[in-house]
């Protein structure tokens, strides 16, 4: 299952994503662009965290530019996560775009997306 693979993927990049006792983390890789987690909140209970995933790149105005960035859920009792969205400088997509509703196109695709994302990131030296 693709959710059981990516909670492994991102365990394999951060041990101690499960317990998220950090508010935020960089990991670099020499020759490429550092890796930014931010962990945005815990469902109450601590059943879900959501967290950030992105790389910045510098725009030519100076700005940093998060592209591409993930929001991801991830069910630490269950060993699962997800994709929730998706976000780069063109566009944005959701896999729920309101309670109760699902895009399962964007579902799939982006949690195809992340899987892959994660591979690339695990062998580029990630840690």
């Amino acid at each position: 299952m693709i959710h059981e693979t990516i909670y492994k993927k991102l365990l394999r990049i951060v041990p101690d994503l499960a317990e998220a006792k950090f508010e935020a983390k960089k990991l670099k890789a020499e020759g490429f662009m550092d890796l930014n987690i931010d962990i945005l909140y815990w469902d109450e209970g601590h059943q879900r965290c959501v967290i950030a995933l992105s790389h910045y790149w510098k725009h030519d105005s100076g700005d940093m530019i998060a592209d591409p960035d993930m929001e991801i859920a991830i069910y630490p009792s269950r060993k699962l996560a997800e994709a929730l969205s998706y976000q780069d400088s063109f566009g944005y997509r959701q896999v729920y775009p309101e309670p109760g509703k699902v895009n399962p196109r964007a579902k799939k695709e982006l949690n195809s997306f992340l899987n892959l994302w994660l591979s690339n990131i695990i062998s580029q030296g990630h840690r």
